[in-house]
């Protein structure tokens, strides 16, 4: 016993020593810009767009002479690496990225190297998703939720606005509206706003009690009562290419997923999207420092470009991504900028899940 609490305590060590050792916050920003190039290197660990994203950085390689290096890796496994390392006394990442989820399961203060050294910039986004990232997370992604829809086959100016509206819709025009409910968070964030505006109830409260699962049953009744008049499909992808092939007129879709499709010239360039009034849910993916990174400056200049206003509006351009700088420009993205004060947080844990398991049990197994 009391060696293994000699281990776990020289394990400790070895941790805050890492933290020590990437501490920053005595130097200049052109001195940790300088210590940056001497580093030469930082090792981004992201899951998605990897291709994307490493065409996407190389202006950022091209002026600071900083190479970016992008290892193969799913979220989870980034995840549990970020772990196995943490008592490292130098890990193999240096610039963390995950989702608003992911780090809400993570203790931010512990893990993590505070981002006071960055030059100051009140456009950067540290909230988001539900979370809130302090000194340690900032924003780099925004993704929001919404309906794609078919300009060829739907009225632009009667588009949806409620679940009594989309009701309507789905008895005017049978099986042209469709979603998933599993493999992609748009559906979900469709089925679970128009429950939460039905019952009336709190989502952003993650308690479960009696009374607020009562309260959903409203809302089971009212896509049971029209299972006749609109389609599940398979995934997020799925609903787009139905779209895209004419099948379907209205789906749930991302934003930046749906852009990246069409910039990709995988369907066609016509399909628009729109946030609806009732709300739909937003996220976002944030970075930051793992506090035994091997290249602890040049990941603070790759962070400080990442959340920049000119890399944010590129991204809005390139990817189609909500701007998470407040001074970037979002004119290249698919909805105007009035349209995002519908923007809704996801309902919180554990009630989220509680929500997805009962709409299953209540309406697709009831199909």
């Amino acid at each position: 016993m009391l060696k293994r609490l000699l281990l776990t305590a020289a394990a400790l060590t070895v941790g805050t020593t890492a933290g020590f050792a990437n501490d920053l916050s005595g130097m200049s920003w052109d001195q940790i810009v300088s210590q940056a190039k001497e580093e030469g290197k930082v090792t981004w660990y992201v899951w998605h767009l990897k291709d994307d994203l490493r065409r996407a950085i190389q202006s950022f390689e091209e002026e600071y002479g900083i190479d970016v290096v992008i290892p193969e890796g799913t979220d989870t496994g980034n995840n549990e690496k970020l772990l196995a390392e943490r008592n490292r006394e130098t890990g193999d990442i240096d610039v963390f990225a995950a989702s608003s989820d992911a780090f809400q399961t993570l203790d931010a203060s512990a893990l993590f190297s505070p981002l006071t050294m960055l030059p100051e910039d009140d456009g950067r986004v540290s909230e988001f998703g539900g979370l809130d990232g302090g000194d340690y997370i900032r924003a780099y992604w925004g993704n929001q939720t919404g309906i794609a829809y078919d300009p060829a086959q739907v009225d632009e100016t009667a588009l949806p606005q409620t679940p009594e509206e989309i009701a309507q819709y789905w008895d005017a025009y049978p099986n042209k509206f469709g979603f998933n409910y599993q493999n992609g968070g748009s559906g979900p964030s469709f089925y679970q706003n128009v429950l939460r505006v039905i019952s009336g109830k709190d989502f952003s409260n993650g308690e479960v009690t009696d009374e607020k699962v009562s309260a959903l049953q409203s809302g089971f009744d009212f896509f049971n009562e029209h299972a006749e008049n609109y389609l599940i499909t398979t995934s997020n992808s799925d609903s787009i290419t139905r779209i895209s092939d004419g099948e379907l007129a209205m789906a749930p879709a991302w934003e930046d997923h749906l852009s990246g499709l069409q910039k990709r010239g995988q369907v066609r360039k016509d399909i628009k999207f729109y946030i609806p009034e009732m709300g739909m849910n937003g996220g976002g993916n944030g970075v930051a420092i793992p506090r035994n990174a091997e290249n602890p400056a040049a990941a603070a200049v790759f962070i400080n470009w990442l959340t920049s206003p000119e890399t944010q509006t590129a991204f809005n351009r390139d990817f189609g991504t909500a701007p998470m700088n407040e001074a970037a420009d979002d004119s290249f993205a698919l909805v105007p900028a009035a349209q995002r004060k519908f923007r809704a947080e996801w309902a919180a844990q554990p009630f989220q899940n509680k929500v997805a398991d009962l709409f299953i049990d209540n309406v697709i197994f009831e199909r």
